[in-house]
C-alpha cells in the first residue's frame, strides 16, 4: 500500500505504479480536482490498474483517517517556491518573495505531518521538493523530527546505495542534525534543484 500523498498530474505516480510492477494498492491524492483529472488519460494509456486517483478536501480529510497506520509506503511531494527549476523558469525569482515562502512553510510542515499518520510501524515517509532553499528542505525535515520521534531518520546516502543507485553518496548532503538528505544542484548535478529526506517509522 502506497500513498503519493501531493500527486498533481500524476507523473510520479505512474512511475511508483509501473515499480511496483501493477501490484498492491497505490493511492494518488491531490486537493485539486482539476489536476487529477489530467492522471485519468495517462492511467489509461499506463495500463495500470493498481493506481487509485481521490481528490481531497484538505490535507486532513477523511480518506487519510482511514487509513492511518496503514500505508508501506508514503510520498510527499509538497507545493514549493519552485526555485529549484530557475534554469528553466528563470522568472520565478520575481515571482516569490519572504512571506510567499513563509506561508509554503507553514503548508509544507502541515501536509508532511498529515502525510505521516498514514504511515504504518515499519513504514516509510518521503519528504520531497524541487526548491534549494533550506527553509523549504531541511528546516521542514528537522523540524518534522523534533515533533515526531517515533520516525527514525534514514541516511539517503545509504538509502539510495542499497537501490543500487549509482554515485549514491554524490548525491546527498548533511543537514544541522547531521542527517544526509537528497540534495541535488543544477551547477554539480546538472537536474534541476531537488531535495528529499525519508524515514522511517518505528
Amino acid at each position: 500500500m502506497v500513498v503519493d500523498f501531493c500527486a498533481g498530474a500524476g507523473g510520479k505516480t505512474l512511475a511508483i505504479g509501473a515499480q511496483m510492477r501493477n501490484t498492491g494498492r497505490l493511492y494518488a491524492f491531490d486537493v485539486s480536482a482539476h489536476r487529477l483529472e489530467a492522471l485519468k488519460p495517462r492511467l489509461a494509456r499506463s495500463g495500470l490498474s493498481n493506481v487509485h486517483p481521490a481528490a481531497l478536501a484538505h490535507e486532513r480529510d477523511e480518506r487519510v483517517k482511514r487509513l492511518a497506520g496503514k500505508i508501506d509506503r508514503v510520498l510527499v511531494d509538497a507545493p514549493c517556491s519552485g526555485l529549484g527549476t530557475l534554469r528553466r523558469n528563470p522568472d520565478l525569482k520575481w515571482r516569490q518573495d519572504e512571506k510567499a515562502v513563509a506561508e509554503l512553510n507553514e503548508k509544507q510542515l502541515s501536509i508532511l505531518t498529515s502525510a505521516a499518520r498514514m504511515v504504518k510501524s515499519g513504514g516509510r515517509l518521503v519528504y520531497a521538493t524541487c526548491s534549494v532553499l533550506p527553509e523549504e528542505n531541511e528546516h521542514i525535515a528537522e523540524a518534522f523530527q523534533k515533533a515526531h520521534p517515533d520516525f527514525v531518520p534514514l541516511d539517503a546516502g545509504e538509502t539510495l546505495a542499497k537501490l543500487k543507485v549509482e554515485q549514491a553518496e554524490g548525491l546527498c548532503a548533511g543537514g544541522e542534525t547531521g542527517t544526509r538528505y537528497v540534495r541535488l544542484w543544477p551547477h554539480t548535478h546538472q537536474t534541476d534543484g531537488f531535495f528529499a529526506a525519508v524515514w522511517e517509522r518505528k
